[in-house]
């Protein structure tokens, strides 16, 4: 296949011919092709944060939506959580996800192994069977809950150093978030709403960058939410500490008062998420810590739930929203329109180093002769209104629902097969 005139990562238009999955060329090259007038040429999107549902909540989300929903957002690769039924801490189970994934053939899947047995907090899952697994897994983390004992926290930090593994905390004391319903402050206190300290995140981290440092381990934080939280990371990478960190796209775009001014009114549990939904002054740190490296990657945290789920009242809803083909034009509206990354920025921190901290090879890798043909063909010049009836997740929970967006996934190549065409799934 011949890809012609597109700007790889913005810059001058070049072609690229595949060959047998690979990059065989780059540059100015003859034939007829694809037109990629106008279109910017990124590497496959890689996330490290995907719920994907299947076993055990097929109503939600299956391998088969999950993944292409991932393809039709430009990802070529997903991490998928372990929060499953049963939980992804055998061998077996892992396997089971990531044979779903080759089978289903719309991005790869990478299993991520949970940190303890049933996502419970009291003994170590089986860490090395599943690293020799199969599925190879080497991304560990409870998501969804915290691993909140500093003991079981630290042996799980020794473990994985065998396999060069990394853990990836979900990082929320639970005592100090019994009963959390919104970030607190002004707003939660106006709705009457039980609030979420910043410092329950932030303690847990802080805790967490001094027992991989002290064991000489990888620690990966989830979906940080806080200025503080910032502030934390960004001291421990200065002491040359083992520690990276990922921000979602909602939390570069929404704060907490979408909860009281919703377009529906106020307390739509559209809005319910976990880490919630911080102040305009968390989501300024958010960006500035993307855009200048402290904050290493962009995942999704795409966590479908079935409408029952999530229209009813606040208390009772679940939390979480869906991401995976929205995720690139919000980070074109957070980063790229506000000057904050240009495209080979946007390119580093959703796929060069998402890649690199989940240990996945073929992907993650510049657009160049040799490499896995492995891209993202993306139109910065279309806008649209998003509407979720149209998704290939089988989920709806989408906080976007009637905004307008930039930009559009044309085309998405997995090892040079196209997954999708013209925006819609091969």
């Amino acid at each position: 296949m011949l890809i012609k005139n597109v700007r790889i990562l913005g810059g001058e238009a070049a072609d690229i011919r595949i060959e047998n999955g690979v990059i065989a060329e780059v540059g100015a090259l003859s034939g007829e092709g694809l037109d990629g007038g106008g279109l910017i040429a990124l590497p496959g999107l890689v996330d490290l944060h995907t719920h994907l549902r299947e076993p055990g909540r097929e109503d939600a989300e299956t391998v088969q939506t999950g993944t292409q929903a991932a393809a039709r957002g430009g990802y070529t690769a997903v991490h998928a959580m372990a929060n499953t039924s049963p939980v992804a801490d055998t061998a077996g189970v892992v396997e089971q996800v990531w044979r779903l994934g080759q089978e289903h053939g719309h991005c790869d899947v990478r299993p991520v192994g949970a940190v303890t047995s049933g996502l419970e907090g009291k003994h170590l899952a089986e860490l090395g069977a599943m690293a020799d697994s199969a599925a190879h897994v080497r991304v560990f983390s409870d998501d969804g809950k915290c691993v909140s004992d500093a003991v079981l926290m630290r042996r799980a930090l020794e473990y994985v150093k065998a396999f060069d593994g990394v853990v990836a905390q979900h990082a929320q004391e639970p005592r100090l978030t019994e009963g959390a319903q919104l970030n607190e402050g002004v707003i939660s206190g106006r709705l009457g709403l039980t609030g979420w300290p910043a410092v329950a995140e932030e303690a847990v981290i802080a805790r967490d960058c001094l027992l991989a440092a002290h064991v000489g381990s990888r620690l990966h934080v989830c979906h940080v939410s806080t200025a503080g939280s910032v502030e934390i990371i960004r001291w421990a990478k200065s002491k040359g500490w083992d520690v990276t960190a990922e921000v979602t796209p909602h939390h570069l775009l929404l704060t907490d008062a979408c909860a009281e001014a919703s377009p529906v009114g106020p307390y739509n549990p559209i809005y319910k998420v976990n880490p919630p939904l911080r102040t305009a002054e968390d989501v300024a740190a958010l960006r500035a810590a993307l855009a200048d490296g402290t904050i290493d990657a962009v995942a999704t945290d795409h966590a479908p739930h079935p409408v029952e789920d999530k229209e009813t009242e606040w208390g009772a809803a679940a939390m979480g929203m869906i991401g995976l083909e929205t995720a690139l034009s919000v980070v074109h509206e957070a980063m790229v329109e506000t000057g904050l990354l240009d495209w080979a920025g946007v390119a580093d921190r959703m796929s060069y180093r998402p890649a690199r901290i989940g240990r996945l090879p073929g992907h993650g890798q510049p657009l160049e002769a040799g490499a896995p043909a492995n891209i993202t063909l993306y139109d910065p010049s279309a806008r649209a209104e998003v509407d979720p009836s149209g998704f290939a997740s089988r989920s709806r929970n989408t906080p976007y629902v009637g905004m307008t967006l930039p930009g559009r996934v044309v085309a998405t190549f997995l090892r040079g097969r196209p997954t999708v065409l013209e925006g819609k799934l091969v």
